[in-house]
């Protein structure tokens, strides 16, 4: 099945793949912390986004915009 998700939706879901890579490679404390809080605020829009509370909002269309945005942010690695 493909889904049709809002542009801002999987924008934000590839930042935050893009952003977890980052905090995965960053040694220093004050990295460390600037890139959690960062997914703290991606994971917030993400999930309190709208979309979720459509029809389409189903647990598998989940799991299709975490793999598109994850294609996406290896794309733009």
């Amino acid at each position: 099945m493909s889904y049709l998700f809002p542009a801002d939706l999987l924008e934000t879901q590839t930042e935050w793949y893009a952003t977890y890579w980052l905090l995965a490679g960053v040694p220093t404390p004050q990295a460390t912390a600037a890139h959690r809080h960062r997914l703290h605020q991606l994971s917030a829009r993400i999930a309190g986004h709208p979309y979720w509370q459509t029809p389409a909002g189903t647990p598998a269309a989940r799991m299709a915009l975490k793999e598109l945005a994850r294609l996406r942010a290896e794309e733009r690695r």
